[in-house]
């Protein structure tokens, strides 16, 4: 038997490897410092929702990192794996929905309407719940699906997420409240639009719509050094301007998987209309 066909045999290590499993941990611990400061923010103490949403916003590249780290020094494993999935819950799971609900709708002020004060904050619990069922959801399809297909498939030298993926959703959470600089909602009519916008962004990660993944970026081949200097320009631009741009970069991320689904439709359609119009009709033909 060969050397390659001995490792084809070799089970799958279980072990843990350090360096991927520092960056999860890093994932799980902001995810924990979301959930406490979601908790401790009020009207009088706003910045502890903006702090909330910038944990769960610099926990994505951890997310991003632990596993291409892993692939590339070859230290994947079931356990990184397992741990992956268990901090994606924690943190982009659990703390934005708490952010969401906290923010959102547990400050709402008491000289509104008690009766619409009280329905708002229970179905807006329940929409935040719905959002983390999903984003679970979301997970448990994503690591039993080997090489799931878009309903809209793209470009064929692209790569897909099939559904809207987690951090992407608690991104937009994230960015929407930060955007505001923490300050909770205190309008009925905003808590409304925000019980919508949480629910949208749940189904988008249960949907079946392409979303780009960017995985064909690969970080291990060489680059020019200006690409370097480029992320670093990057990257000072939108901690200058964070609330503008997180905002922009996050919805657009959305929005584009939204506005991909019906371009596919609107084109589906006119194929099916043209080929119906130009295809002989079958009464006309001669016997």
């Amino acid at each position: 038997m060969n050397l390659r066909a001995r490792r084809k045999q070799k089970p799958a290590r279980r072990g843990m490897f350090i360096l991927p499993s520092l960056f999860t941990a890093g994932n799980i611990a902001l995810g924990y410092y979301a959930i406490t400061q979601s908790l401790q923010g009020s009207a009088l103490a706003p910045h502890h929702f903006d702090y909330a949403a910038l944990a769960i916003g610099a926990a994505i590249p951890f997310d991003a990192l632990d596993g291409r780290i892993a692939r590339m020094t070859n230290t994947t494993s079931d356990f990184g794996r397992e741990l992956d999935s268990m901090a994606d819950v924690i943190t982009f799971g659990v703390a934005p929905s708490i952010l969401a609900y906290t923010w959102g709708f547990r400050m709402l002020p008491m000289a509104m309407d008690p009766i619409l004060r009280e329905k708002l904050i229970r179905v807006g619990a329940l929409v935040c719940f719905l959002y983390l069922i999903c984003g679970a959801c979301r997970l448990a399809r994503f690591n039993i699906s080997s090489d799931a297909k878009p309903k809209n498939p793209g470009r064929p030298d692209r790569k897909y997420f099939v559904g809207m993926p987690i951090p992407a959703a608690a991104g937009a959470i994230a960015a929407i409240v930060h955007f505001f600089g923490g300050t909770p909602v205190f309008n009925g009519w905003v808590a409304a639009t925000w019980m919508l916008m949480v629910g949208l962004i749940g189904f988008l990660m249960v949907s079946t719509w392409r979303f780009w993944s960017g995985k064909e970026i690969n970080l291990a081949n060489r680059h020019p050094f200006q690409i370097l200097v480029l992320i670093g320009a990057t990257v000072s631009i939108v901690t200058l301007f964070s609330q503008v741009l997180l905002f922009v970069i996050t919805l657009g991320y959305m929005f584009s998987g939204i506005f991909a689904r019906a371009a596919y439709s609107w084109t589906l359609r006119r194929r099916r209309s043209h080929s119906e119009k130009f295809s002989p009709d079958p009464s006309t033909k001669q016997v």
